[in-house]
């Protein structure tokens, strides 16, 4: 399970790749493509108003992945393993579902969305994309070992930056996004509150703390002290965090400057990268696209990776991207099928817009099912014997949790009115 050994080159490149530890590879993972159209379609419907709450995002992520990291490293195993090992197979079912609910639509969802980004930067039918976008992210499982799957996403965060330049290519009215961002406003009528509920609901997922565990144990195995592991572990999570968090808000004020300026309605955001054409000029639609891709290419391996896990451990199967497809066949068969489940969601017609909606009511409830394991096995000192996490760090994520189910209760409420 553990990551080959990795070379040591020099050089500005290999400096970068130190640099951006797992944590923020996970962060990361978190804006992909349905996370993209949430916030954009927000953008569109409240204008800045809701980017004070963007930045609130931050120290909520921030809490969960911070233990996730702590869980990974001290106990050096991922969150379904430990709590097979921990509660039984029972218990470790009702996480596995929680898990399998949310990942299973997402990864229908983004792989639509990416395909949808590579149409509209090679002005081509998404549809001819689908299955080659599949294909190479596959490809990039089987043959690269863990070490080479993470180098490559870490080069691709690069693509991120798309979304600051075609940010400032909206130009927006700094004077009100200042305002609006550090001076909080907020209503409980129309597009604001649904927007509200749909930003921390859509951003809170479970996939991204369970990836959290898992790379942390692969990546720290055999490393450096545990002390300092657990050091650098938690400021790469908190940074992970901080990257989301500015993404959002680009992506937020971009389509508020733009869209929401010209109330011009969006149901999703490969539809806002194309109606940012004549809005900020070309440049700006281009780059919101090559950002939507990136995020497709960052979330899909690792919710590929993680079904696959999750599913690898509970069955108790030879599992990792550092195996060989041989003597781990049922792990990447479970990688395989997943992207073929997305494939089939696209090729069949379903709604993305459905797929979303779905999506996010499993992860409303799927989401603190799989939060509570993680702080109950982050509190046990059968499990982290000396470092067991703070109480007023499980306490927050106790909170977090509490605020998730509460806005899927909320979302559902909504949509039956």
């Amino acid at each position: 399970m553990i990551g080959r050994g990795r070379r040591r080159t020099g050089g500005r490149a290999s400096r970068y790749a130190r640099v951006v530890g797992p944590g923020v590879v996970a962060g990361a993972s978190d804006n992909d493509p349905t996370t993209v159209g949430a916030v954009t379609v927000i953008g569109a419907t409240t204008g800045y108003q809701l980017s004070w709450l963007a930045l609130l995002v931050f120290p909520m992520l921030a809490v969960v992945q911070v233990i996730a990291a702590q869980v990974g490293v001290v106990a050096g195993a991922d969150l379904q393993t430990l709590t097979t090992r921990r509660y039984g197979r029972r218990w470790a079912l009702v996480l596995l579902a929680s898990v399998l609910s949310v990942n299973v639509l997402t990864i229908a969802a983004d792989l639509e969305a990416g395909a949808a980004a590579l149409g509209l930067l090679l002005h081509a039918d998404w549809r001819w994309f689908v299955l080659p976008l599949g294909a190479a992210l596959i490809a990039l499982l089987v043959v690269g070992s863990y070490d080479d799957v993470v180098a490559v996403l870490r080069y691709v965060l690069l693509g991120f930056f798309a979304y600051a330049a075609s940010c400032v290519l909206a130009h927006p009215d700094w004077g009100r996004v200042l305002h609006a961002t550090f001076v909080p406003g907020f209503s409980l009528r129309g597009p604001v509150a649904t927007g509200a509920v749909a930003l921390l609901g859509t951003t809170l997922t479970g996939y991204v703390y369970v990836w959290e565990t898992i790379s942390q144990a692969e990546e720290h195995a055999n490393a450096r002290p545990a002390k300092d592991r657990l050091t650098v572990a938690r400021s790469d999570a908190v940074a992970g965090s901080a990257f989301l968090v500015a993404t959002l808000w680009f992506i937020l004020i971009a389509s508020g400057a733009t869209l929401g300026r010209h109330h011009q309605a969006v149901a999703t955001a490969q539809q806002a990268a194309a109606a940012l054409r004549p809005l900020a000029g070309p440049d700006a639609a281009i780059l919101f696209a090559a950002g939507l891709l990136a995020s497709a290419v960052i979330a899909l391996p690792v919710l590929m990776a993680t079904t696959a896990h999750v599913v690898g451990a509970h069955f108790d199967w030879r599992r990792g991207l550092s195996e060989p497809v041989g003597a781990a066949a049922r792990f990447y068969g479970v990688l395989a099928l997943s992207i073929a489940i997305g494939a089939g969601a696209a090729f069949a017609g379903v709604s993305p817009i459905g797929i979303l909606v779905a999506a996010s009511i499993a992860g409303a409830f799927g989401t603190p099912v799989s939060l509570a394991f993680l702080v109950r096995l982050a509190r046990d000192p059968q499990v982290m014997h000396a470092q067991v996490v703070s109480r007023r760090l499980s306490l927050a994520a106790w909170i977090v949790a509490a605020v998730i189910a509460s806005l899927g209760l909320v979302y559902l409420a909504v949509s039956v009115l």
